[in-house]
């Protein structure tokens, strides 16, 4: 297995995944863990950067954690952790920010945007984001790391960390990790209130979470934005419009999409029915789901087996990597 092979992905548990999430991203690592050597963890250090309610932050772990496992991540095929459970990461994370520089760490998109919404949290765990974030995906030299745009800016930094660290130890120790989705068009779920993808920064009701009852589920489609209808035949649909078509294909049948396609083509289409017929088709293809996370958060004593096999295989490979670090460092144990 080359360097290659190695993908390496993490999530921060601030809340329930949603559809975006799993049709982004959850149903390729389905197919990579199968195909790659991946490191898939649960990022609660970087969730401190907003200083969580402890309660809340544990909860919140266990809930991604069941979650991962009910759609179908099987840790006998990947290697699934939470970041915490490594303290390799929090030194490499030091070893990496002696030699990140104030300046390049103030340009960062992220940042410069975090401090203007909150002026009054700008701590140093912002400020060195990028710095954890190359150490989480370095600690295993990975070559692979399925990211959208917004981060493809941190990865472009956990190159330069990773070949900064080479050239000044003069050792060949990280690769250069790449963008990786498959070589196609990342899928794109998009809100229920007409704008852009689906995300939880817009509110719960533009999101639809995977553990959504049904009702919940009635309730938020019922919601969503639509417009007045066509008023031409065969006129392209408005953006509302069509994020509803977009939905409606992650769901239901062919037939039922060409439908109210139809319907929108001859300007008869009435949202009310489509919306209807997307919730029920949406709390089908849920339900399965949402039932398994159920049974899985429930079952504390399998949660914990899996996070202590995922937390020894990933400390394995850390421990190598940050040994050879420490190494090239002059880190030299004498015991």
């Amino acid at each position: 297995m080359t360097k290659n092979s190695i993908v390496v992905s993490g999530i921060r548990p601030t809340g329930n995944l949603h559809l975006g999430n799993y049709m982004g991203a959850v149903k390729n690592f389905l197919k990579m863990q199968n195909e790659y050597n991946c490191f898939f963890f649960i990022a609660d250090y970087h969730s401190l950067t907003t200083h969580p309610n402890p309660m809340d932050l544990h909860q919140n772990v266990r809930q991604v954690l069941a979650e991962y496992l009910a759609c179908g991540l099987d840790p006998e095929k990947c290697t699934l952790y939470i970041q915490s459970d490594l303290p390799q990461i929090p030194e490499l994370y030091l070893l990496l920010n002696m030699h990140a520089y104030k300046g390049e760490l103030e340009r960062v998109s992220s940042f410069k945007e975090k401090a203007r919404t909150q002026p009054d949290n700008i701590n140093a765990g912002l400020l060195t984001y990028p710095v954890l974030m190359a150490a989480d995906i370095i600690i295993h030299r990975a070559g692979l790391v399925p990211v959208g745009k917004d981060q493809e800016q941190h990865l472009e930094m956990a190159r330069t960390f990773g070949n900064r660290f080479n050239r000044m130890y003069s050792i060949d120790l990280f690769p250069e990790p790449q963008a990786f989705n498959y070589g196609g068009e990342l899928v794109k779920i998009p809100g229920l209130q007409g704008g852009g993808k689906m995300s939880k920064s817009d509110g719960d009701n533009n999101v639809i979470n995977l553990v959504d009852e049904p009702e919940k589920l009635r309730k938020k489609i019922m919601k969503a934005v639509s417009d007045s209808g066509p008023t031409e035949p065969n006129s392209a649909p408005s953006q509302s419009a069509q994020n509803l078509f977009d939905l409606m294909a992650t769901v239901s049948s062919p037939e039922t999409l060409n439908f109210f396609k139809e319907a929108h083509a001859n300007c008869n289409i009435r949202y009310g029915d489509l919306k209807k017929q997307l919730a029920e088709d949406m709390i089908q293809f849920l339900t399965p789901i949402r039932e398994k996370i159920q049974d899985i958060y429930a079952d504390e004593a399998y949660l914990g087996k899996v996070a202590k096999l995922g937390a020894e295989k990933a400390r394995e490979s850390a421990e190598a990597t940050l040994t050879e670090a420490r190494k090239a460092i002059g880190f030299k144990r004498f015991f």
